[in-house]
C-alpha cells in the first residue's frame, strides 16, 4: 500500500470509509513493514479527517433545512 507523500482525496464519503476500513484491517493484521504501517496510519488519519468533515457538512445542511433546529428521530 505505498502511497506518495500527498495522496489524492477520496472520490466520496463511502470510498473514504471503505479505504479506511481496509487500512485498519491491514494494520491490525500486523504484517505490514514499519514504513508501510506509518504510511497507512497517516493516510488513515487523513481519511478520518475527510469523513468527519463530510459528516459535519451534512449535519450543517440538515440544520439549515430544519431551520436551525435538529429534531429527534421518531420511532415508526
Amino acid at each position: 500500500m505505498p502511497r506518495t507523500a500527498k495522496s489524492s482525496p477520496p472520490a466520496s464519503y463511502e470510498a473514504a470509509l471503505a479505504e479506511l476500513e481496509q487500512r485498519v484491517a491491514a494494520m491490525e493484521n500486523g504484517q505490514l513493514p514499519l514504513d508501510e504501517l506509518l504510511q497507512a496510519y497517516q493516510r488513515g488519519a487523513d481519511l478520518l479527517g475527510y469523513c468527519r468533515a463530510q459528516l459535519q457538512a451534512v449535519e450543517q445542511q440538515v440544520k439549515v433545512l430544519e431551520e436551525g433546529t435538529l429534531k429527534a428521530w421518531e420511532d415508526r
